[in-house]
């Protein structure tokens, strides 16, 4: 998720005082064993684990200094589409290009990521980052518009694992 996006869910305003933006750092990183998949009419992605025999990744960033009410908010806005769930990511010495041709893997570190589901929501064509920037991010940066149709009754599940850590 990039930094407008979180800061706009999690502070309802994609430009935020240096205070907030001092409390977060956006390390990018890479998840093996996982595809990204565009939602089926939707505007953004699911991501599923792989299935035997393939070896995806997924790029994305690690964001730290996050608070329970940040990632209360942050399930809030995934939905009950998703399960936040604890994985293992590799962070990036050196950031390639879209394909992660030019990759530089460094250290692994432990993450919580949004899994889809419902793998038949979702197409089967890879989701398009530099589309989304380029044709659907400013909607998703909008103050008030990210809660839109959002159900209270209804936010993303948290995996028991997952839980565990959160609450230290």
């Amino acid at each position: 998720m990039v930094p407008e996006v979180v800061y706009t869910v999690c502070y309802n305003a994609k430009n935020v005082s240096k205070s907030i933006s001092e409390q977060h750092t956006f390390y990018p990183a890479i998840l093996h064993g996982y595809s990204r998949h565009r939602v089926a009419n939707a505007d953004y992605p699911g991501i599923i684990p792989d299935k035997a025999g393939e070896n995806n990744t997924v790029f994305g960033m690690l964001v730290t200094g996050l608070t329970k009410a940040n990632l209360h908010k942050l399930d809030y806005f995934e939905g009950n589409q998703y399960v936040r769930r604890e994985v293992k990511v590799r962070l990036l010495k050196k950031v390639g290009n879209a394909q992660g041709e030019g990759n530089i893997e460094g250290e692994e570190t432990k993450a919580q990521v949004y899994v889809f589901k419902d793998e038949n929501d979702l197409e089967k064509r890879e989701w398009d980052f530099e589309e989304f920037r380029r044709d659907k991010l400013h909607k998703w940066t909008r103050a008030g518009f990210v809660f839109e149709d959002c159900d209270p009754d209804h936010p993303a599940v948290v995996a028991a694992d997952t839980r565990d850590e959160a609450e230290n």
